[in-house]
């Protein structure tokens, strides 16, 4: 039997769900006091893959084990990247056990609570399948084939709009993660029946509706990555450039260049603070858009990442709606953990122990 309730979190919209009679968790040790994200929390002395990974699984249960939801912000995102670490940590088998119960059950019996939940659960799994066993798991496709079924008939989807910018802001970011969803997806499913129909739409959808943040299109550009027909080659190049103009001097990048955000809680956007998820963000959009990474604009941006770790092994990024909780904290760390590993950086790390 699942008990379904709706929560309406800090503004973020997420299902929340409880099972009962499901497999037991795996046992996990303790969670570790994490400490909220500050601004003034202390930098590391040294950057450490252990540490971001330690933060990533600490946030991510915490956060299902306390709300028992899925947002944008925590688990999705971990499930982009922790798997980059190392997928066989008790955590990730949790965090990932979660994502199918809520495919598997809630969908089967009551079905999505909002579309964005589909998509953003489709791309989840199918970032996890592709950076896991390199196969197009059976509900990850369960995912993917209910994504067209809530698919607009403008090509689009009703994403959740709380003003909580990137994610949860526009339906544009829907559409791109949608796109993203089915290209990293494994076992070809890009080119199954229904994912081609619904591409075409896709495709009209944004050839009607252009990107109006560079954060838009940044996404565009990690799309084109994967599926053709996205971005012209020429948009490419300009995104590119784009991104590029808006490093800082310190080699990071401010997640309020990316957007003209506006705040609810009516103060000053900061726009000159380099900050976690628009660094690693645009280091791992750019590295996917094949900018090499010995070339001086990335060098910067990993070394701006390796020496602003916080002693917590997260990245701090300051809210683009108000002065709380900072969730993209959470997102900014799965983020820069994914551009140090497009950069080889884990690796590195790795063969140093």
């Amino acid at each position: 039997m699942i008990k379904l309730r709706g929560w309406l979190l800090l503004g973020v919209a997420v299902t929340c769900y409880s099972s009962a009679g499901a497999a037991e968790p795996a046992k996990l040790s303790p969670l570790a006091e994490l400490g909220p994200n500050r601004k003034d929390e202390p930098l590391a002395k040294n950057f450490s893959v252990q540490r971001a990974a330690r933060f990533l699984d600490n946030a991510a249960l915490a956060w299902q084990n306390e709300k028992k939801c899925f947002t944008c912000h925590t688990n999705y995102a971990y499930l982009y990247a922790r798997p980059l670490v190392a997928a066989d940590a008790a955590a990730h088998k949790e965090v990932r056990r979660f994502a199918e119960e809520l495919v598997r059950e809630r969908w089967l019996k009551q079905g999505p609570r909002w579309d964005a939940e589909v998509v953003a659960t489709a791309a989840a799994l199918a970032f996890n399948d592709a950076a896991t066993t390199g196969k197009l798991h059976p509900l990850t496709k369960t995912a993917l084939d209910r994504m067209w079924t809530v698919q607009r008939k403008d090509g689009g989807w009703t994403w959740l709009k709380c003003n909580w910018p990137p994610m949860e802001s526009d339906d544009h970011y829907g559409a791109t993660l949608a796109a993203l969803a089915v290209g990293v997806a494994p076992g070809g499913y890009a080119n199954t029946e229904a994912a081609q129909k619904g591409l075409a739409r896709l495709r009209d959808y944004l050839k009607k509706g252009p990107p109006i943040h560079v954060h838009h299109r940044a996404m565009l550009l990690w799309g084109s990555t994967y599926l053709d027909g996205f971005m012209p080659r020429a948009e490419k190049a300009a995104c590119i450039k784009e991104l590029s103009a808006l490093q800082k001097a310190d080699g990071g990048w401010a997640l309020a260049t990316l957007g003209n955000y506006t705040r609810a809680d009516k103060k000053e956007q900061d726009f000159e603070t380099s900050d976690g998820y628009a660094t690693g963000f645009v280091v791992y959009v750019l590295r996917r858009a094949g900018v090499p990474a010995d070339e001086a604009r990335i060098k910067k941006g990993i070394a701006w990442l390796k020496s602003n770790q916080r002693e917590s092994g997260r990245w701090f990024t300051r809210s683009a709606n108000r002065d709380s909780k900072h969730y993209i904290s959470h997102a900014g760390t799965a983020f820069a953990v994914m551009a140090l590993a497009e950069c080889g950086e884990l690796k590195k790390t790795t063969a140093r122990r």
